[in-house]
């Protein structure tokens, strides 16, 4: 099939299918002696794959080595430990914005709490006095915010 029926029936534009196919995405196309490209009915269920993986979070580098050129030589460990291992990246990233948002949440109700006579500036001053900033790897000079 031509690009453009590719394009059609997955949604994505020729210039997108173009890119996977320059990075190695997708392997399986030959060229015709016209030069126009020629795609299997496999390109469409890779192609797929690959708007799917990335909606689930995959870079197109994890995508790259997910992916096997020929899709019917997947291995079934090797798809499910990938998979297995992104759901634990998922919940990391998680558990890291939820210590974010209760850090922000903090924040705003510490800012939030201003005395009427104080005005803005110096309670912005006040607060972040009192805020623990912590670069990676050393120790917190100084208690941290109490929740």
């Amino acid at each position: 099939m031509k690009i453009g029926e590719l394009a059609q029936r997955t949604g994505l534009a020729p210039s997108r299918i173009r890119f996977y196919e320059r990075i190695g995405l997708l392997t399986a196309v030959e060229r015709q002696d016209n030069g126009y490209r020629s795609y299997p009915e496999d390109a469409v269920l890779a192609l797929r794959l690959i708007a799917t993986g990335q909606q689930a979070g995959f870079s197109l580098d994890e995508l790259r080595v997910l992916l096997p050129s020929d899709l019917a030589s997947w291995e079934h460990g090797t798809l499910l430990g990938t998979l297995q291992r992104k759901i634990k990246d998922i919940e990391k990233l998680q558990a890291q914005l939820t210590e974010n948002k209760a850090h922000l949440l903090e924040l705003i109700a510490q800012i939030d709490a201003k005395p009427q006579d104080m005005d803005c500036a110096t309670n912005a001053r006040h607060v972040l006095s009192r805020t623990q900033l912590v670069d990676v790897g050393k120790a917190p000079a100084t208690k941290p915010i109490r929740r």
